[in-house]
């Protein structure tokens, strides 16, 4: 991203601390979109508010782009991780007593789960998963979902935020990608299970693993009908395919069986990362103990990686299911973002704004378009200027909503009601006053 970068004489902290970051970081930055319009420096980091180098506070909404569940800095998480950082950090070898609680706790949640194996990201873990159901199957094919993001490994990188030109053919993300990779990834229509069927019709025998969101957050929300989980289920057991459930972002934020046991449709495997440690780096391949045997030492599938499973994170992550064990934990996180998605409807419809307000739990995004929302194409009609004003408006007064387009919105259990209807009160000046910015325009 080019940013322009003209400072008074008298410079902030802010704009000091990015200029020294430009001089040893590419962009500035450690990751591919953490560089947005505005530039901020962020300090402090406290329950519901993030703080910025001169001490403004915003309500965050965007929860470290999901992992931040509880709230940032929990005490209880927090104080978990001293005392087991005080006795063990990393060895290396074996497994050790937190790792075995742990899996057995992801065993008693999740659907899917007969035994898991733990690294260290969404894109490691789906790059294992990809990798067994190869190994298993025999075969390299696999079909991911158009709109869906799975990490930043070669098979996967592609067809995310595609510009409408693109849709409908393969689109890249990166150079440097493998071509053979590259070739190997079908990109179907998200919730068309007619494309999905013809596709295995024909090249079924040559396709290992079924790959998508459940519940695509990478796209905002999209909701899959319930024919199309059910049914890539009963495809993918049919032509002897591996169906995988990527929830990076669900798992564990919209309960702790994941969106699986939502929509009652159980994977051969998931991954899972983000939301299960509450920001503490930490994921997990969960899934049918016939394939993850194939992963432990002396069989078929090499998997290493010397920081998995390290105490703290497991430490974090044992900490974040006990507190969302306790009975009013997800009803709590369910009616806030209830609240907000319930304001922000009667916000565009009392003022005749074009806007949908989409979400699932504790995830909301307001779109600038009208329904139908099926797929990743029907996005194309959102007005990304929109979208951006109104989110860069909203950071200008105190709410930090990622300024990307279609990219979704996070509460936490720090939130209050008193959080969201102030965050509704802004919005619904902001709202008006974009549309009269825009009906101006035109």
């Amino acid at each position: 991203m080019n940013h322009a970068h003209v400072y008074s004489a008298h410079p902030t902290r802010s704009q000091i601390l990015l200029e020294q970051a430009r001089c040893v970081l590419p962009g500035g930055v450690s990751g591919a979109i953490r560089s947005v319009e505005p530039e901020l420096v962020f300090t402090r980091a406290q329950g519901a508010y993030l703080f910025d180098a001169e001490g403004k506070r915003y309500i965050d909404y965007l929860g470290g782009f999901g992992p931040v569940l509880l709230g940032h800095c929990h005490p209880e998480v927090n104080q978990r991780v001293m005392e087991v950082l005080s006795r063990i950090d990393l060895i290396g070898l074996g497994a050790h007593e937190l790792e075995v609680q742990l899996a057995e706790k992801i065993c008693q949640h999740v659907p899917s789960a007969e035994k898991v194996v733990f690294c260290n990201s969404g894109s490691e873990a789906t790059y294992l998963a990809l990798r067994l159901a190869r190994a298993v199957t025999g075969r390299q094919k696999i079909i991911k979902f158009q709109g869906c993001y799975h990490g930043w490994h070669d098979a996967v990188l592609m067809n995310v935020i595609s510009a409408a030109a693109n849709v409908g053919r393969t689109d890249p993300l990166s150079a440097g990608m493998v071509p053979q990779a590259i070739e190997h990834t079908l990109v179907l229509p998200f919730n068309d299970l007619a494309a999905v069927a013809n596709t295995l019709q024909q090249q079924g025998d040559e396709v290992a693993a079924v790959i998508l969101e459940p519940l695509p957050h990478n796209m905002g929300c999209i909701f899959p009908t319930d024919e199309f989980l059910q049914g890539l289920r009963e495809l993918t057991r049919r032509y002897g395919i591996v169906l995988i459930f990527d929830e990076v972002i669900s798992g564990f934020r919209h309960g702790l069986g994941g969106y699986q046991k939502v929509a009652g449709v159980t994977p051969d495997l998931t991954a899972m990362s983000k939301a299960i440690a509450n920001g503490y780096p930490l994921a997990v391949v969960a899934g049918r103990a016939d394939i993850l045997d194939h992963c432990q030492p002396g069989s078929d599938v090499f998997f290493a990686g010397t920081f998995n499973a390290h105490p703290a994170c497991v430490a974090a992550a044992l900490a974040t299911i006990e507190i969302l064990e306790r009975p009013e934990s997800y009803p709590r996180l369910f009616r806030l973002g209830e609240r907000m998605r319930q304001g922000l409807s009667e916000i565009v419809q009392q003022h005749g704004i074009q806007a949908t307000v989409m979400g699932f739990g504790s995830v909301f995004v307001l779109y600038f378009l009208q329904p139908p929302l099926i797929s990743y194409s029907d996005l194309l009609r959102n007005d990304a200027d929109k979208f951006l004003t109104y989110r860069r408006q909203l950071i200008a007064r105190g709410i930090y909503e990622l300024p990307v387009n279609l990219k979704r919105s996070y509460i936490s259990l720090a939130h209050t009601e008193n959080d969201i209807d102030q965050t509704l009160s802004i919005a619904h000046d902001v709202l008006l006053s974009i549309a009269d910015e825009f009906a101006l325009q035109q």
